[in-house]
Protein backbone atom coordinates (compact mmCIF):
# COMPACT_ATOMS: atom_id res chain seq x y z
CA UNK A 1 0.00 0.00 0.00
CA UNK A 2 0.97 3.69 -0.59
CA UNK A 3 0.99 5.98 1.82
CA UNK A 4 -0.15 9.57 1.86
CA UNK A 5 3.40 11.00 1.67
CA UNK A 6 4.74 8.77 -1.69
CA UNK A 7 4.47 8.79 -4.87
CA UNK A 8 4.61 5.63 -7.12
CA UNK A 9 5.54 5.66 -10.72
CA UNK A 10 5.52 3.42 -13.40
CA UNK A 11 8.79 2.70 -15.44
CA UNK A 12 8.13 1.02 -19.31
CA UNK A 13 11.68 0.18 -19.84
CA UNK A 14 13.51 -1.30 -23.37
CA UNK A 15 17.08 -3.31 -22.94
CA UNK A 16 19.48 -5.55 -25.07
CA UNK A 17 19.82 -8.56 -22.91
CA UNK A 18 23.24 -9.34 -24.39
CA UNK A 19 25.33 -7.24 -21.74
CA UNK A 20 23.75 -7.74 -18.71
CA UNK A 21 23.91 -11.21 -16.54
CA UNK A 22 19.85 -10.89 -15.97
CA UNK A 23 17.46 -8.22 -14.30
CA UNK A 24 18.07 -8.71 -10.50
CA UNK A 25 20.74 -7.34 -8.69
CA UNK A 26 23.82 -9.35 -8.17
CA UNK A 27 26.82 -8.39 -6.62
CA UNK A 28 29.89 -7.63 -9.06
CA UNK A 29 27.86 -8.55 -11.64
CA UNK A 30 26.40 -5.85 -14.60
CA UNK A 31 22.46 -5.89 -14.50
CA UNK A 32 19.39 -4.03 -15.58
CA UNK A 33 18.09 -3.33 -12.19
CA UNK A 34 21.67 -2.98 -11.04
CA UNK A 35 22.13 0.12 -13.90
CA UNK A 36 19.15 1.87 -13.18
CA UNK A 37 19.32 1.89 -9.23
CA UNK A 38 22.71 3.56 -9.68
CA UNK A 39 21.52 6.31 -11.65
CA UNK A 40 18.00 6.42 -9.34
CA UNK A 41 20.99 6.94 -6.93
CA UNK A 42 22.49 9.50 -8.48
CA UNK A 43 19.49 11.44 -9.01
CA UNK A 44 18.49 11.39 -5.42
CA UNK A 45 21.75 11.19 -3.73
CA UNK A 46 20.72 14.21 -1.94
CA UNK A 47 17.47 13.40 -1.06
CA UNK A 48 17.55 10.02 1.44
CA UNK A 49 18.04 6.43 0.34
CA UNK A 50 17.94 5.63 -2.82
CA UNK A 51 14.55 4.56 -4.50
CA UNK A 52 14.65 0.50 -5.11
CA UNK A 53 12.72 -0.99 -8.05
CA UNK A 54 9.90 -3.72 -8.62
CA UNK A 55 9.66 -5.39 -11.74
CA UNK A 56 6.64 -7.27 -13.91
CA UNK A 57 9.07 -10.31 -14.43
CA UNK A 58 12.77 -10.80 -13.55
CA UNK A 59 14.05 -11.93 -17.13
CA UNK A 60 17.44 -13.99 -16.96
CA UNK A 61 21.06 -13.70 -18.50
CA UNK A 62 20.69 -12.74 -21.92
CA UNK A 63 17.21 -11.72 -22.68
CA UNK A 64 15.88 -8.85 -23.91
CA UNK A 65 13.26 -6.34 -23.45
CA UNK A 66 10.81 -3.86 -25.39
CA UNK A 67 7.86 -3.56 -23.14
CA UNK A 68 9.46 -3.97 -19.52
CA UNK A 69 7.70 -2.43 -16.10
CA UNK A 70 8.81 -1.50 -13.04
CA UNK A 71 7.71 1.15 -10.06
CA UNK A 72 9.39 2.74 -7.77
CA UNK A 73 8.65 4.51 -4.62
CA UNK A 74 9.54 8.28 -3.87
CA UNK A 75 8.64 10.40 -1.61
CA UNK A 76 7.05 13.71 -2.57
CA UNK A 77 10.34 15.66 -0.98
CA UNK A 78 12.07 13.38 -4.03
CA UNK A 79 9.03 13.96 -6.20
CA UNK A 80 8.54 17.63 -5.81
CA UNK A 81 12.15 18.26 -6.56
CA UNK A 82 12.36 16.85 -10.21
CA UNK A 83 10.66 19.44 -11.33
CA UNK A 84 12.33 22.05 -10.08
CA UNK A 85 14.35 24.16 -12.75
CA UNK A 86 18.18 24.00 -13.01
CA UNK A 87 20.72 26.93 -12.58
CA UNK A 88 21.31 28.62 -15.56
CA UNK A 89 19.03 30.15 -18.55
CA UNK A 90 16.86 28.18 -19.77
CA UNK A 91 14.52 27.87 -23.12
CA UNK A 92 13.49 24.54 -22.45
CA UNK A 93 9.00 24.26 -21.38
CA UNK A 94 8.82 23.47 -17.65
CA UNK A 95 8.11 19.68 -17.75
CA UNK A 96 6.04 17.15 -15.38
CA UNK A 97 8.42 15.59 -12.58
CA UNK A 98 8.13 12.56 -14.45
CA UNK A 99 9.47 13.89 -17.79
CA UNK A 100 12.04 15.70 -15.69
CA UNK A 101 13.29 12.00 -14.26
CA UNK A 102 12.61 10.22 -17.57
CA UNK A 103 15.30 12.53 -19.07
CA UNK A 104 17.66 12.21 -16.32
CA UNK A 105 17.59 8.63 -16.21
CA UNK A 106 18.45 8.31 -19.89
CA UNK A 107 20.70 11.05 -19.78
CA UNK A 108 23.10 8.96 -17.11
CA UNK A 109 23.02 6.03 -19.29
CA UNK A 110 24.05 7.90 -22.46
CA UNK A 111 23.10 7.99 -26.26
CA UNK A 112 24.63 4.80 -26.53
CA UNK A 113 23.05 2.93 -24.13
CA UNK A 114 21.37 -1.17 -24.08
CA UNK A 115 18.88 0.11 -21.88
CA UNK A 116 16.09 2.85 -22.16
CA UNK A 117 13.26 4.29 -20.40
CA UNK A 118 11.29 4.47 -22.19
CA UNK A 119 7.82 6.02 -20.19
CA UNK A 120 7.32 7.10 -16.65
CA UNK A 121 3.72 8.09 -15.34
CA UNK A 122 2.04 8.32 -12.29
CA UNK A 123 0.68 5.18 -11.29
CA UNK A 124 -2.80 4.73 -10.87
CA UNK A 125 -3.94 3.44 -7.22
CA UNK A 126 -3.17 0.06 -6.76
CA UNK A 127 -1.11 -0.45 -9.15
CA UNK A 128 1.86 -2.58 -8.69
CA UNK A 129 4.54 -3.66 -11.43
CA UNK A 130 4.90 -7.51 -9.95
CA UNK A 131 1.64 -8.24 -8.69
CA UNK A 132 -0.96 -6.75 -11.04
CA UNK A 133 -0.40 -7.91 -13.94
CA UNK A 134 -3.08 -10.58 -15.13
CA UNK A 135 -0.53 -11.98 -18.28
CA UNK A 136 3.50 -11.35 -19.71
CA UNK A 137 3.94 -11.97 -23.16
CA UNK A 138 7.39 -13.47 -25.19
CA UNK A 139 8.33 -13.45 -28.26
CA UNK A 140 11.35 -15.95 -29.73
CA UNK A 141 13.06 -15.77 -33.17
CA UNK A 142 14.64 -18.74 -34.70
CA UNK A 143 16.08 -18.51 -38.22
CA UNK A 144 16.36 -21.81 -39.78
CA UNK A 145 17.91 -22.87 -43.01
CA UNK A 146 14.02 -21.39 -44.59
CA UNK A 147 15.55 -17.78 -43.76
CA UNK A 148 18.11 -15.84 -44.24
CA UNK A 149 20.45 -15.11 -41.69
CA UNK A 150 20.61 -11.08 -41.18
CA UNK A 151 23.94 -10.39 -39.37
CA UNK A 152 22.26 -7.30 -37.77
CA UNK A 153 19.58 -9.24 -35.97
CA UNK A 154 22.48 -12.40 -34.54
CA UNK A 155 21.79 -10.98 -31.22
CA UNK A 156 18.12 -11.43 -31.52
CA UNK A 157 17.79 -14.20 -33.25
CA UNK A 158 18.68 -18.12 -32.35
CA UNK A 159 20.21 -19.21 -36.03
CA UNK A 160 19.45 -22.93 -36.31
CA UNK A 161 21.00 -25.58 -38.71
CA UNK A 162 17.73 -27.64 -39.62
CA UNK A 163 14.33 -27.13 -41.50
CA UNK A 164 12.14 -26.99 -39.27
CA UNK A 165 8.23 -27.56 -40.04
CA UNK A 166 6.30 -24.59 -38.73
CA UNK A 167 2.82 -26.35 -38.79
CA UNK A 168 4.18 -29.35 -36.51
CA UNK A 169 5.45 -26.54 -33.92
CA UNK A 170 2.62 -25.13 -33.59
CA UNK A 171 0.20 -28.35 -32.94
CA UNK A 172 3.17 -29.15 -30.38
CA UNK A 173 2.21 -25.68 -29.08
CA UNK A 174 -1.33 -26.48 -28.89
CA UNK A 175 -0.60 -29.32 -26.27
CA UNK A 176 1.07 -26.83 -23.78
CA UNK A 177 -2.13 -24.47 -23.90
CA UNK A 178 -4.23 -24.20 -20.37
CA UNK A 179 -3.52 -24.71 -16.42
CA UNK A 180 -0.82 -26.81 -16.11
CA UNK A 181 1.90 -28.14 -13.53
CA UNK A 182 5.24 -27.07 -16.23
CA UNK A 183 7.84 -28.87 -13.71
CA UNK A 184 8.74 -30.24 -17.35
CA UNK A 185 10.10 -26.89 -18.52
CA UNK A 186 11.33 -25.33 -15.40
CA UNK A 187 14.07 -24.92 -13.36
CA UNK A 188 13.15 -25.97 -9.75
CA UNK A 189 13.57 -22.76 -7.23
CA UNK A 190 12.90 -23.78 -3.55
CA UNK A 191 9.65 -22.58 -2.54
CA UNK A 192 8.21 -22.05 -5.90
CA UNK A 193 5.55 -23.13 -7.58
CA UNK A 194 5.56 -24.68 -11.60
CA UNK A 195 1.76 -23.95 -11.81
CA UNK A 196 1.28 -21.46 -14.48
CA UNK A 197 -1.57 -21.08 -16.97
CA UNK A 198 -0.34 -21.15 -20.70
CA UNK A 199 -2.41 -18.46 -22.67
CA UNK A 200 -0.99 -18.39 -26.19
CA UNK A 201 1.42 -19.97 -28.01
CA UNK A 202 1.41 -20.22 -31.34
CA UNK A 203 4.03 -20.12 -34.05
CA UNK A 204 4.14 -18.35 -37.81
CA UNK A 205 6.87 -17.29 -39.98
CA UNK A 206 7.66 -13.78 -40.96
CA UNK A 207 7.71 -12.74 -44.23
CA UNK A 208 11.09 -12.85 -44.70
CA UNK A 209 11.07 -16.45 -43.13
CA UNK A 210 12.05 -16.24 -39.89
CA UNK A 211 10.31 -18.03 -37.55
CA UNK A 212 8.40 -16.05 -34.77
CA UNK A 213 7.25 -17.60 -31.18
CA UNK A 214 4.29 -15.91 -29.26
CA UNK A 215 4.14 -16.68 -25.48
CA UNK A 216 1.59 -15.32 -23.15
CA UNK A 217 0.69 -16.89 -20.11
CA UNK A 218 -0.28 -15.65 -15.94
CA UNK A 219 3.27 -15.83 -15.38
CA UNK A 220 6.74 -17.77 -16.22
CA UNK A 221 8.39 -19.48 -14.04
CA UNK A 222 12.35 -19.87 -14.40
CA UNK A 223 13.55 -21.03 -17.85
CA UNK A 224 9.63 -22.29 -18.86
CA UNK A 225 9.84 -20.08 -21.95
CA UNK A 226 13.00 -21.23 -23.48
CA UNK A 227 12.47 -24.67 -22.40
CA UNK A 228 8.96 -24.52 -24.32
CA UNK A 229 10.36 -23.05 -27.22
CA UNK A 230 13.13 -25.93 -27.44
CA UNK A 231 10.50 -28.72 -27.00
CA UNK A 232 8.80 -27.01 -30.12
CA UNK A 233 12.20 -27.40 -32.05
CA UNK A 234 12.33 -30.87 -31.54
CA UNK A 235 8.95 -31.41 -32.58
CA UNK A 236 9.64 -28.70 -36.11
CA UNK A 237 13.27 -30.98 -36.53
CA UNK A 238 11.02 -34.27 -36.48
CA UNK A 239 13.02 -35.37 -33.02
CA UNK A 240 9.52 -35.16 -31.28
CA UNK A 241 5.77 -35.48 -32.11
CA UNK A 242 3.34 -32.59 -30.70
CA UNK A 243 2.06 -36.09 -28.64
CA UNK A 244 5.44 -36.95 -26.79
CA UNK A 245 5.80 -33.11 -26.45
CA UNK A 246 2.41 -33.43 -24.12
CA UNK A 247 3.55 -36.58 -22.61
CA UNK A 248 6.73 -34.67 -21.38
CA UNK A 249 4.37 -32.18 -20.03
CA UNK A 250 2.33 -34.82 -18.28
CA UNK A 251 5.18 -36.74 -16.81
CA UNK A 252 6.04 -33.29 -14.90
CA UNK A 253 9.56 -34.31 -14.31
CA UNK A 254 13.07 -32.30 -16.26
CA UNK A 255 13.98 -34.45 -19.12
CA UNK A 256 16.31 -33.93 -21.63
CA UNK A 257 14.70 -35.09 -24.25
CA UNK A 258 15.33 -31.57 -25.85
CA UNK A 259 17.58 -28.54 -25.58
CA UNK A 260 16.16 -25.52 -23.64
CA UNK A 261 16.93 -23.03 -26.36
CA UNK A 262 19.53 -20.02 -26.06
CA UNK A 263 18.62 -16.83 -24.31
CA UNK A 264 19.31 -14.28 -27.00
CA UNK A 265 16.35 -15.00 -29.30
CA UNK A 266 13.91 -14.24 -26.68
CA UNK A 267 12.74 -10.61 -25.55
CA UNK A 268 9.58 -9.44 -23.13
CA UNK A 269 7.25 -7.74 -25.14
CA UNK A 270 4.83 -6.61 -23.06
CA UNK A 271 3.23 -6.94 -19.57
CA UNK A 272 -0.62 -6.68 -19.78
CA UNK A 273 -2.54 -5.18 -16.40
CA UNK A 274 -6.00 -4.53 -16.29
CA UNK A 275 -8.26 -1.63 -15.82
CA UNK A 276 -7.20 1.01 -13.17
CA UNK A 277 -10.08 -0.15 -10.85
CA UNK A 278 -9.52 -3.60 -10.87
CA UNK A 279 -5.60 -3.03 -10.19
CA UNK A 280 -5.60 -3.14 -6.29
CA UNK A 281 -7.80 -6.11 -6.06
CA UNK A 282 -5.50 -8.06 -8.70
CA UNK A 283 -2.48 -7.57 -6.48
CA UNK A 284 -3.99 -8.70 -3.87
CA UNK A 285 -5.56 -11.92 -5.19
CA UNK A 286 -1.89 -12.52 -6.45
CA UNK A 287 0.20 -11.94 -3.20
CA UNK A 288 -2.60 -14.75 -1.46
CA UNK A 289 -1.88 -17.43 -4.78
CA UNK A 290 1.68 -16.47 -4.16
CA UNK A 291 1.37 -16.66 -0.15
CA UNK A 292 -0.60 -20.33 -0.31
CA UNK A 293 1.46 -21.88 -2.63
Amino acid sequence: MVGSDTVRLRLDIAYDGAGFAGWARQPTLRTVQGELEEALATVFRRTGPPPRLTVAGRTDAGVHATGQVAHVDLTREQFGGLAKPHRGPSHRPARTPSDALLARLNGIAGLDSDVVVTRITEAAPGFDARFSPVWRRYEYRVADLDAPRDPLRRGHTLWYPAHLDAGAMALGALTLLGLHDFASFCKPREGATTIRTLQEFRWHREPDGVLVASLQADAFCHSMVRAMVGGAIGVGEGKLTPTQLEELRVAEARTSAFKVAPAKGLTLVEVGYPADEDLAARALTTRARRDAE
